[in-house]
């Protein structure tokens, strides 16, 4: 008697798909031949670089393109084809059955409605639902993720709440009909360790409550390890290389797959840096902050907040001081001030020897001059109606140092600088990678030759080869022009890479500052100490481990 083993079928199946994109009157293959299933309450994490076509294939899945894309093969979801659907069909599973966590919540969601909103509207699309039972599950959905006072939360627009707070959102929403199948792209990008551990446990919950699919599109290899049953590697719009997670980390075969695991930070890997001020002994620091209390003012019915309470910092000349803590401690807010950005309630703020606590707006654009920025999104930052060249020239000209064809001097040697061709002057933001994006935002900041530099964020959106480049010339430049910097950021192993010492915020207070290894390796507060084990490691046995003993201790 013959036996007959039933196979379920995979929640998604992808065979010999591809998407191109018509440009100049040219089919542009980005993503090419991809196959690949994604079993319930499995994994499938794809990775690659930057333009490597790991979103366009998220996107394509459910022909959420750009009207000059198409797209060949077959993507069935629960059985069910999707590629040349009836719009009625992908409506349904849109949301439903097939639920997406974007990368960049300001432009995934609609600005003109509260989150709140949203949420019903999903729920209420997809269910028979009331408007009063809808509104108690979107509560409960906010309350799931965490986002801060979720009633008031609901009625708030997406201007209104910080990134991480956006993202949260975004993600209860992607959660709120229960999805067959999750596809996550770089949903944990805007996120600080520990919450971005919270929501790993939030989609391993779904899928394991649910037996639901997760799609994971992410440059975070510590995530992968942390998530991941299965991996594919892209690289130009191809798999180079898949497998489990267990063979990918620990016997790659392919030399790009190793080329990217060799570029990701670790943490407690890095080189001591140390800072020699030479004979003549520690200099003036060029910031110092005193007993700074930075408030933002009543607005409407919103009170005044207290975002920064008695800070106290300095830093030297040549000196980078990594500022860590969860989202809303009020890293960025320091840094804005610290450039006269934003006013300080009470205290005193120095800037190279000038008190600016209480500087009017001709005073600050004087001692804007010794002062630079680097956001953590560098698209937002640079005016898309200029070329790079006029946007790295622009802090020159306007103080009056040059103009004409000593400013395209100045700007030329500020590219070399940054290492992107001379003949990228002419390009747009949009022309340009993430990664180069960056390097523009850096050699703008630099155009005037700070004493002081304000990185907030900058690595958070790139990938671990862009990132690795991006660090290597970030720390090259700062040794070369000696400015002190304050670099703000959540991801712990980049701090570990570039600081001399770091400072950790807690609810707006400066709750411990050392130097980078006393901090990052033997931590006096408990809460530096979550922060540090809350880090995903890129080895999905030792990842395991650490998720285990943190469940643990939370229980």
């Amino acid at each position: 008697m013959k036996v007959v083993i039933s196979v379920a079928e995979p929640v998604l199946s992808v065979k010999d798909f591809t998407v191109e994109f018509w440009v100049d009157g040219v089919w542009y293959p980005a993503a090419i031949d991809m196959n690949f299933d994604v079993e319930a309450g499995k994994v499938t994490a794809i990775v690659g670089e930057s333009g490597s076509g790991k979103s366009t294939t998220a996107m394509g899945l459910m022909s959420i393109l750009a009207s000059n894309a198409r797209t060949h093969g077959s993507v069935k979801v629960k059985g069910e084809e999707m590629i040349g659907a009836p719009s009625s069909l992908l409506r349904k599973f849109r949301g439903k059955e097939v639920a997406y966590i974007f990368q960049e919540p300001m432009t995934a969601l609609n600005p003109v409605y509260t989150i709140g909103f949203q949420i019903v509207e999903t729920l209420r699309t997809h269910f028979d639902m009331g408007p009063k039972e809808a509104r108690l599950r979107a509560v409960e959905l906010l309350t799931m993720v965490e986002i801060p006072d979720p009633e008031k939360s609901f009625e708030k627009y997406p201007h209104q709440l910080s990134g991480g707070q956006r993202q949260r959102a975004m993600i209860a929403q992607a959660l709120a009909c229960d999805p067959a199948l999750l596809v996550a792209d770089e949903p944990t990008t805007a996120l600080d360790v520990t919450f971005q551990a919270e929501i790993l446990d939030l989609m391993r919950g779904l899928k394991s409550r649910l037996n639901s699919a997760i799609l994971l599109i992410t440059h975070a290899m510590g995530v992968v390890a942390d998530m991941a049953d299965d991996i594919l590697v892209m690289k130009d719009g191809r798999v180079v290389e898949s497998g489990s997670a267990d063979a990918i980390f620990n016997h790659p075969t392919h030399p790009y797959t190793k080329e990217l695991l060799a570029a990701v930070p670790k943490l407690g890997h890095s080189a001591k840096r140390t800072l020699d001020f030479g004979k003549s002994g520690k200099p003036a620091p060029v910031l110092t902050l005193s007993d700074v209390t930075i408030e933002y003012p009543k607005r409407g019915r919103i009170p005044a907040f207290t975002a920064v309470k008695n800070f106290n910092l300095e830093i030297f000349p040549g000196e980078i001081v990594g500022l860590v803590g969860e989202s809303g401690s009020g890293k960025t807010t320091v840094g804005r001030a610290a450039i006269g950005l934003i006013p300080i309630k009470s205290g005193k703020l120095t800037i190279a020897g000038t008190d600016i606590s209480r500087a009017t707006q001709k005073d600050l654009s004087a001692i804007r001059r010794h002062t630079g920025i680097v956001f953590q999104d560098p698209a937002s930052s640079l005016n898309p109606r200029l070329p790079i060249g006029e946007s790295i020239g622009e802090p020159i000209y306007l103080a009056g140092l040059a103009k004409g064809a000593e400013l395209n001097h100045l700007v030329e040697d500020l590219l070399d600088q940054v290492e992107l061709p001379r003949s990228y002057r002419n390009r747009y933001p949009h022309e340009l990678s993430g990664g180069q994006r960056q390097r523009v935002g850096i050699a703008r900041a630099l155009a005037l030759t700070p004493d002081l530099l304000i990185a907030d964020e900058p690595t958070s959106a790139l990938d671990v080869s862009v990132q690795a480049r991006f660090l290597e010339l970030f720390q090259g430049l700062q040794e070369k022009l000696k400015f002190a910097c304050l670099f703000i950021s959540h991801d712990l192993a980049v701090v570990d890479i570039l600081s001399h010492r770091v400072a950790v915020m807690q609810d707006g207070l400066l709750i411990e500052e050392g130097d980078r290894d006393a901090i990052l390796k033997h931590p006096a507060m408990e809460y530096t100490r979550r922060l540090i084990e809350a880090v995903p490691v890129p080895d999905p046995a030792e990842q395991a481990l650490r998720r285990a003993a943190r469940l643990a201790s939370k229980n």
